[in-house]
């Protein structure tokens, strides 16, 4: 039997009949004979893997978002390879580097890459999508969450409310998402023609419990405090919590992305939301169609992924009903 035959039937090509596929079969168990997936990668040119560079891979956004990109990767037949950036545009660099010739095509999302860092590191061959990236490259497909009208939509529907003071925590410096959903904010707070107020954050639960008694101890409490993430408002709702306030009666409180953990807080977080893990899943069908169109995607190189206000208890609107989900929709 030659070594094409026994190729060909480990590989499911067929080509030998069903008693020499079983003897080939009945072999390799015995030999305890494994594929060796690198070796096929060397004649195929193709790794059947995809991999993913996150900045971090703590919080429910992040699980979401990987979990939208593993399901859709799993439904094409795709494995998925997962690392983070905590150490900067080095760190960024390291990962990329580690993963050339190991993936068929990466999703970026990383505030150290730009359009100078993606064409000193990733390989002419290699596709990338982008997600939440400043960067405009018809090379590099980004798609964008709609930051600034999301935050936009969410301030104006507090002060639509009667909250006639809105204090903002915004998140961490250099974050494209951050920038944006403050930029949303600014612009909502003028069109108001309200002060602004703005305390410093950096996304987690800890900077908003920080926030939350930061604006408390100023000489006027807002009306109204809108997260730039549910995880600081969470952090933010403790400390009003524990000096004693009741949200929304008080003070009302707004975060943004809808994490799962948003509806289950007391009161119910109201939120700007965001469908994570269809995110995931548009990067990875954009990025499977990159793979099979040899670097090219149809339609515009950014695309921007709608979200929408999400009102519960904690802004003060005595509204029950939830916004309805849709299928991701780009504007």
């Amino acid at each position: 039997m030659s070594v094409a035959s026994v190729s060909r039937a480990l590989n499911g090509q067929g080509g030998v009949t069903a008693e020499t596929l079983e003897r080939i079969r009945v072999a390799a168990k015995h030999l305890h004979y494994v594929p060796d997936n690198a070796a096929r990668s060397l004649i195929t040119g193709r790794t059947h893997t995809i991999g993913a560079l996150l900045p971090d891979l703590y919080g429910e956004f992040f699980s979401e978002l990987i979990r939208g990109i593993d399901l859709a990767a799993h439904a094409q037949g795709l494995h998925l390879l997962v690392s983070s950036s905590h150490g900067g545009m080095e760190d960024a660099a390291a990962v990329v580097r580690t993963m050339r010739g190991r993936v068929d095509g990466m999703i970026i999302l990383s505030q150290y890459v730009d359009a100078d860092f993606l064409e000193q590191n990733l390989p002419i061959d290699l596709p990338a999508v982008l997600l939440d990236s400043p960067v405009d490259s018809a090379r590099f497909p980004v798609i964008r969450i709609d930051n600034v009208a999301g935050a936009h939509a969410m301030v104006q529907h507090l002060l639509g409310h009667g909250h006639a003071s809105v204090a903002f925590i915004a998140g961490p410096a250099g974050n494209f998402d951050a920038q944006q959903r403050e930029k949303g904010y600014r612009q909502a707070m003028a069109e108001h023609k309200g002060p602004l107020n703005i305390v410093a954050g950096d996304f987690t639960e800890e900077s908003g419990y920080r926030a939350g008694r930061e604006l408390l101890a100023q000489a006027k409490r807002p009306r109204a405090v809108f997260a730039a993430n549910d995880m600081m408002a969470v952090g933010c709702l403790y400390a009003f919590k524990e000096a004693g306030l009741t949200v929304p009666d008080d003070i009302a409180l707004a975060g943004f992305d809808d994490i799962l953990i948003a509806r289950y807080v007391t009161p119910p977080l109201s939120t700007v939301g965001v469908s994570i893990a269809d995110l995931g899943k548009s990067a990875l069908l954009m990025l499977t169609g990159l793979m099979d169109g040899k670097g090219h995607v149809a339609g515009p190189h950014v695309r921007t992924l709608a979200c929408e206000v999400v009102v519960r208890d904690s802004c003060g609107a005595h509204q029950t009903n939830v916004v309805t989900r849709h299928s991701p929709a780009f504007i």
